[in-house]
């Protein structure tokens, strides 16, 4: 889920009323049986050798957006998607050769899909290729126009034009209609797939004699296994997505009622079209994984996650500080909870179920919220280094009557509400002497648990999102930049909050090209043979490459201490282990072999398994084989390694420990350093000085 390499789109059909609705997802998180009566648009199906490519294909090949090519199918799909969902909406039709997405959309609809060799602009430009407000002359090289020369048109681009491709094939409407009066299925469980249709049904199974929590796996999308990876082989899945109770929402005048396996996507939705804090809430969201993730993704599944994983939540910091309740289903009874009593509780077991979660509407009048987080990558896809909510009631003077303010993801269990400095907040009008005090407060407030990397930053990224919310709430105070606010501000009016934020300003690039005909064709921008091939995933890569008949497979097993006997390997009892056909060590290299991994002449030779001693963590012990690579890796997973220690010296872990011990690498003749000039004189008459060093 964290790459988008193998994005597709998936289509479902509502014979009620007659309606297909499309979404992006990642394949490798999505469960088989939860596309029951979906149809999934591969890269290969919008085009290919056979049939023709599609533009968005040509377009990526044009722009020189591939490279490996490994990641484009995902990109391609990405960018589809974007524009299936752009040209869904009802509305003036966008110019010929363009669909209705904007720039920044553009721009967004591949914020989750990783590359590591092309680059993005590139791949941007094919993006903004698409939008109706592109100006096309700043786009980049490519192949369509001789960049300064030509005239850049829509016209020689490959055309572009909505509802080219068929989502959802007729033949699968009509069997879905003919499906319609069929008494539907009880809760089913054909291949150990259950799918109740009632919260009675779902306690039903709970207490049947086979429901097992660690061979049982409640899933609504599944996206949570690529944060906590699968320890484990599963032989039932519970899939509780057609429960009409975790589907709801409902709006009211008091708030919004959201199920909790509403999609990300779909709550951000609901939330834009809002009051202040509302359409705050989904700006938020927004930035929460990525849209193939979002788009299936429960915001219930995060919330849950957030309490019984300590995952560092994003949705759960933002709705603690809006002031949110949850519904949960106990075997027993069901609860009424605040969002910070839910998250505080012990971690809920795996009969416990998130109902529904209650935002409430805190209208427009003399409310400021604001919320802000920093991570790797400001698109999203990326957990955040610190995230913040903040919600504060002031008087027509600025006087702070009532504020919630909430940190998470600084290296604590979950969001917490900094208690002391609203107390002190609290009656106050915003002086620079307040802040001082607020900020001091808060420095002994957020104290990141013992482990936890880059304390020192993560407490000063909290105390400059306070201070930046608290600036804005001042009077007579000089307006902080608006970088250190990266979802910006919303308060009273948009004359004094309205600025748009850091993160939200559009991606700009700007390419300078040099032609010269010294070396034609050289430098000549001919589009790659073999990008379309790329575009459409029909490329054939080493792991596309059909395996021999009865082939088996193998995961490495490695050591977890450095310096220690490897006494013996046995496999903890799960169904993982079950799938073990037979473990190789080196016990079984044949009399007369060697135990080499690898070897370079005049530097040595590499184990290739750690025996009868692990010389780190991370060597092989030994190699499990199954039957697919899945049931290898899981295997893997489960080896119980018991070492010794005995008549052995402490490892060595530093520099100072291998100095100490005389432990070092012999370097070949060929390799060593060869002193030019007198280094001495020439640091002694150097205009800078190392005055300390390590």
């Amino acid at each position: 889920g964290g790459c988008g390499a193998c994005v597709v789109l998936i289509s479902k059909y509502n014979p009620a009323t007659d309606e297909v609705t499309e979404h992006s997802a990642s394949s490798c998180l999505t469960l088989v049986g939860s596309l029951n009566h979906c149809s999934v648009t591969t890269s290969e199906g919008i085009g290919n050798t056979r049939h023709g490519y599609h533009p968005v294909q040509q377009r990526l090949a044009g722009f020189h957006a591939s490279q490996c090519g490994f990641c484009t199918p995902g990109m391609c799909m990405s960018i589809f998607s974007a524009l299936v969902k752009a040209d869904k909406p009802d509305g003036p039709a966008p110019p010929t050769g363009f669909s209705k997405l904007t720039c920044s959309e553009a721009e967004h609809a591949v914020s989750g899909n990783l590359c590591r060799c092309t680059g993005y602009r590139p791949i941007l430009d094919t993006c903004k290729s698409f939008a109706a407000d592109v100006d096309l002359e700043d786009l980049g090289l490519n192949s369509f126009w001789k960049k300064g020369t030509d005239r850049a048109d829509v016209g020689k681009l490959p055309e572009y034009s909505s509802g080219a491709v068929c989502t959802f094939p007729e033949f699968l409407k009509s069997e879905i209609k003919g499906q319609m009066n069929d008494i539907p299925a009880a809760i089913a469980g054909q291949d150990g797939w259950y799918h109740p249709k009632s919260i009675e049904e779902l306690h039903s199974l709970f207490d049947s004699n086979w429901f097992d929590e660690n061979s049982v796996k409640i899933v609504a999308s599944n996206t949570g296994a690529g944060v906590y990876k699968d320890q484990d082989l599963y032989d039932k899945y519970i899939d509780i997505q057609g429960i009409p109770e975790l589907s709801v929402i409902d709006r009211s005048s008091k708030g919004l009622e959201i199920g909790a396996a509403v999609s990300i996507s779909k709550v951000i939705e609901v939330f834009s079209d809002g009051t202040p804090v509302f359409t705050k809430i989904a700006g938020h969201l927004s930035k929460v994984a990525s849209p193939f993730v979002r788009n299936t993704a429960t915001v219930g599944g995060n919330v849950i996650m957030a309490q019984r994983l300590q995952f560092p939540s994003d949705i759960a910091t933002v709705l603690l500080a809006a002031g949110s309740t949850v519904t949960v289903q106990t075997a027993s009874k069901m609860l009424r909870l605040t969002m910070e009593e839910f998250l505080e509780q012990p971690p809920c077991d795996a009969k416990t179920i998130l109902l529904s979660i209650f935002v409430p509407d805190w209208g427009s009048d003399n409310v400021i919220f604001e919320t802000s987080r920093a991570s790797p990558r400001p698109f999203g896809n990326a957990v955040s280094f610190v995230n913040s909510a903040f919600l504060a009631r002031t008087s027509g003077q600025l006087v702070i009557e009532d504020i919630c303010l909430a940190f998470g993801a600084y290296g604590v269990d979950h969001a917490t509400r900094a208690r002391k400095v609203e107390e002190f907040l609290k009656g106050k009008s915003v002086s620079a002497a307040v802040i001082l005090e607020a900020v001091q407060l808060l420095k002994d407030v957020i104290s990141p648990s013992e482990g936890t990397t880059h304390p020192e930053y993560r407490v000063s990224l909290a105390v400059s999102f306070l201070f930046s919310f608290l600036s804005s709430l001042g009077n007579n105070l000089n307006e902080p930049a608006n970088a250190i606010a990266p979802n910006g501000s919303c308060a009273n009016g948009p004359e004094k909050h309205g600025t748009v934020g850091s993160d939200d300003l559009p991606v700009r690039s700007r390419q300078e090209l040099v032609f010269s005909d010294e070396y034609k064709p050289v430098g000549k921008p001919i589009t790659k043979a073999g990008a379309e091939l790329q575009a459409s995933g029909e490329a054939m890569y080493v792991d596309d490459i059909p395996a021999p008949k009865d082939c088996l497979y193998g995961a490495f097993m490695y050591s977890t201490h450095p310096h220690a006997h490897v006494k013996s390997v046995n496999f903890r009892s799960s169904l993982a282990s079950e799938k073990v056909i037979t473990v190789i060590s080196a016990k079984d290299i044949p009399v007369g072999g060697k135990n080499v991994g690898s070897g370079f002449r005049m530097l040595g030779e590499e184990a290739l398994f750690g025996d009868p001693v692990s010389e780190f963590a991370g060597q092989n012990i030994g190699i499990v084989i199954a039957e697919t690579q899945k049931y290898a890796y899981m295997a893997a997973k489960q080896a119980v390694i018991d070492y010794s220690t005995e008549n052995l010296e402490p490892p060595i872990l530093t520099i100072e420990d291998a100095i100490q011990h005389n432990s070092y690498f012999q370097t070949p003749p060929f390799l060593a350093p060869r002193p030019v000039g007198d280094i001495d004189q020439g640091m002694s008459q150097a205009d800078h000085k190392i005055l300390s060093g390590e």
